[in-house]
């Protein structure tokens, strides 16, 4: 299972590596750069799912 992903933040493009949570979806994510709150797109279950560069634990 992978562990790491990379979020990119639809708004201004900035990227971070993050470590996905392994017993939780994360519904808010905040972006570093031009600090918009990502919210999950409609039918994915987390941000991870939605912007990540891999699905969250519990959709691997």
């Amino acid at each position: 299972m992978k562990l790491n992903s990379v979020i990119t933040c639809p708004h201004c493009g900035f990227q971070k590596e993050e470590i996905m949570p392994e017993d939780s979806c994360q519904f808010f994510y905040k972006c570093e750069n031009c600090k918009t709150v990502l919210k999950p797109l409609p039918n994915d279950c987390c941000v991870y799912c939605s912007y990540g560069s891999e699905k969250c634990p519990s959709m691997q």
